[in-house]
């Protein structure tokens, strides 16, 4: 008997009850049909969260500054794995509790449209081609390379048109233009669809009037109608619960779910479906529609092997040796070295080598681990914290005097006769580590020390961190920053010598950041989202329209580009050489792009090719990330990155939210950094360019 012939069988043995049962996140047990009792809520953002020791990996919006979709793809199969082991024991100690099972919801693909957002930290950046990108190499790793045959089931989420304002995400209705649906917050969730992805789970908010747990435009008319999306549909955690009690577009917890089960919402994560049996006596619901939410969710269960025969598991050697083994701390290490960003390095003050005898630590983001840690982590046997990680160094270079001090706090401002250093000497170079941390941005609840339900109300670091680090620069002394944190930060430009962007580095980020600052790392991490100059230049945070936001709408100067990051070597974009100057609908070309490494040190440079409209329309983004590829350039040589660029890469979306290729000359443009953003004076190579005539 086949798999569907066996769904089918199990589903024409089950009473209603028994089958409602099954479509909430606690399913519980049908012992009578071999069915055991299954918890479908599992986390694994950047290694598996909230189920103890786990390897604890950057945090998303860290993976996405590698723009290295290869790489990610090797720390999602090192977080499948430590999933699969943590599964294998959880089922021989007969636990099948929360957080133990095999469907992660998983990777959140959002659009970080706008800095304020809390959870922008768990999003690939704000770009759509990035994170789609990103995205696509989560789901690979998580799922293995056979769709029918799961490792893990991953979730795109939230669908759709889903960042902020927390405070209101169980009230607010996102209303946006047909071209912004389907240019900027659509293109990821199809991608990852097309590939396969096994879950999506809807949005709490609205999207154009419809609740999007209920919405039939998404769930029915695009995610099943134009998109073919055969998996199952999960709800946000009570998102079904907001229907009646928040959004008021329903009375009773019946017609909730009701609303959810006829739109294609297959499963609950919540309190709700229970009421499915209500909802059928009632005649809002048909037992067919029960019956194919119920098939799709056992479909799932069965790819991922769970009424297999216990010898027929490809996965069941997979235990707790391989949790938070030394392969995986070695990957979190490597991934931590490649996210890391280096901003600003006035007069090459950085790498530090061993003149500076006396060097102050100071900085409340210093010691604290949670700096290391983002949302939605595990628990690793060591963290290393930016001040260990810099002791440590220390010691390797002996005779630095490496003191340490706070000298303020993270969440407030000191008692005002209490800003100061207390150093026992002059100190040569300060290197102070400031930011933010999960309790100031986060997800709504998480976020304890947040005035916005895990949002900010401005970019600017905390006024009480820039006082203390005025009152420090004042002193004369050369100042390297430290950044922490999930989101921009806008800084004055002249606040240090030397700035890093250290994200949230996981486990190992310390270590990482240490040996970036004295030279034993060269850094090339590169920013994927647009730090804004300040909150003034950000348009209404309720506002969903990409008018004026990212890369590709903004109107005014950046404090730093999107794809930005130096490097301790320089590098030359020379030229870019096109297989043809022309391209028609159907067609291809080949962009062969040479980089030289101008410096004295080996290196890695992302390569992004963007592709911009010579002649624009009010409508029409600046440009567009069409390709990027991460590339090793030893000092002194050039090396050539060679892409293929189809005729959908030079195509537009119309108000209509229709893909269309219009006729008219365009321009590539490689670089390191967006174009058209002032990033070469930031430090930044000049861009090559080349042309193309579309017909």
């Amino acid at each position: 008997m086949d798999r569907e012939e066996r769904i089918k069988e199990l589903i024409s043995q089950m009473t209603l009850e028994e089958k409602v049962s099954q479509l909430s996140y606690t399913s519980a047990a049908i012992p009578r049909l071999g069915i055991p009792e299954y918890n479908w809520w599992n986390e694994c953002l950047h290694g598996v969260a909230r189920a103890g020791i786990a390897t604890v990996f950057p945090q998303a919006i860290a993976l996405a500054a590698t723009f290295d979709d290869e790489f990610v793809e090797k720390v999602a199969g090192a977080i499948s794995d430590e999933a699969r082991a943590k599964y294998n024991e959880a089922v021989k100690q007969g636990n099948r509790g929360k957080y133990w099972g095999l469907t992660f919801w998983t990777p959140n693909i959002n659009i970080f449209r706008d800095p304020r957002w809390g959870r922008g930290q768990e999003t690939y950046g704000e770009d759509p081609y990035l994170t789609t990108r990103i995205g696509l190499a989560m789901v690979r790793g998580l799922q293995g390379p056979d769709t029918e045959n799961l490792k893990l089931a991953a979730c795109a989420k939230h669908f759709a048109v889903h960042s902020g304002p927390e405070k209101f995400r169980h009230t607010f209705d996102a209303v946006v233009s047909k071209k912004d649906l389907f240019e900027t917050y659509l293109p990821a969730f199809k991608a990852l669809v097309d590939a396969g992805v096994e879950t999506v789970m809807g949005a709490y908010n609205r999207t154009l009037g419809e609740v999007c747990c209920g919405s039939t435009y998404l769930l029915k008319d695009i995610l099943r109608g134009k998109w073919g999306f055969k998996g199952h549909v999960v709800s946000d955690c009570w998102a079904i619960r907001d229907f009646h009690e928040n959004h008021k577009i329903t009375k009773t917890p019946e017609e909730s779910a009701a609303l959810a089960l006829n739109a294609g919402c297959d499963l609950n994560c919540g309190c709700t479906y229970p009421e499915l049996t209500v909802s059928y006596k009632k005649g809002l619901v048909t037992e067919e529609a029960i019956n194919t939410a119920l098939t799709r969710v056992l479909r799932t269960r069965f790819k991922l092997g769970m009424f297999d025969p216990p010898g027929k598991d490809r996965f069941r050697k997979l235990g707790r040796k391989v949790i938070n083994c030394e392969k995986h701390q070695k990957l979190a290490r490597e991934a931590a070295e490649k996210s890391v960003v280096l901003l600003k390095n006035d007069d090459g003050l950085l790498p530090l080598n061993s003149d500076p005898k006396k060097i102050a630590l100071v900085g409340p983001a210093a010691a604290n681990p949670h700096t290391l840690f983002g949302n939605y982590y595990g628990v690793s046997s060591r963290f290393i914290t930016i001040l260990e990680g810099l002791a440590e160094k220390s010691r390797e270079m002996f005779g630095i005097n490496l003191e340490y001090r706070q000298g303020c706090l993270m969440y407030d401002d000191n008692h005002p006769t209490n800003i100061q250093f207390g150093f026992s000497e002059k100190t040569e170079v300060a290197i102070a580590v400031m930011g933010l941390d999960g309790a100031m941005e986060g997800e709504e609840g998480d976020a304890i020390a947040s005035d916005s339900n895990g949002d900010r109300d401005y970019i600017e670091l905390p006024p009480w961190q820039l006082k203390f680090l005025r009152k420090l620069r004042d002193s004369g002394t050369k100042l390297v920053l430290v950044l922490t944190g999930g989101s921009p930060i806008a800084i004055p430009d002249d606040i240090a010598d030397a700035i890093i962007f250290a994200w949230y580095p996981g486990e190992k980020g310390g270590a990482v950041v240490a040996d970036i600052i004295f030279g034993d790392l060269n850094p090339s991490g590169k920013l994927p989202i647009t730090f804004p100059a300040s909150t003034s230049q950000l348009p209404p945070y309720e506002d969903y329209s990409m008018q004026g936001r990212t890369y590709r709408y903004m109107k005014e100067k950046p404090l730093y580009p999107f794809g930005f990051g130096l490097s301790y070597t320089t590098f030359r974009f020379d030229s870019v050489e096109l297989s043809s100057a022309s391209i028609s609908a159907g067609g291809s070309l080949t962009a062969a792009v040479k980089v030289s490494n101008t410096g004295k040190r080996d290196a890695e440079e992302v390569v992004q090719l963007y592709i911009s409209k010579d002649e624009k329309g009010p409508e029409d983004p600046a440009s567009t990330l069409r390709a990027f590829r991460r590339i090793k350039v030893p000092a002194g040589k050039t090396v050539s990155a060679v892409f293929e660029l189809a005729a959908q890469a030079f195509e537009s979306v119309n108000a209509e939210g229709g893909s269309v290729l219009l006729p008219g000359s365009y321009t590539i443009y490689a670089g390191d950094a967006a174009p058209l953003a002032v990033a070469v004076e930031k430090g930044a190579p000049k861009p090559a360019e080349a042309k193309v005539t579309v017909k």
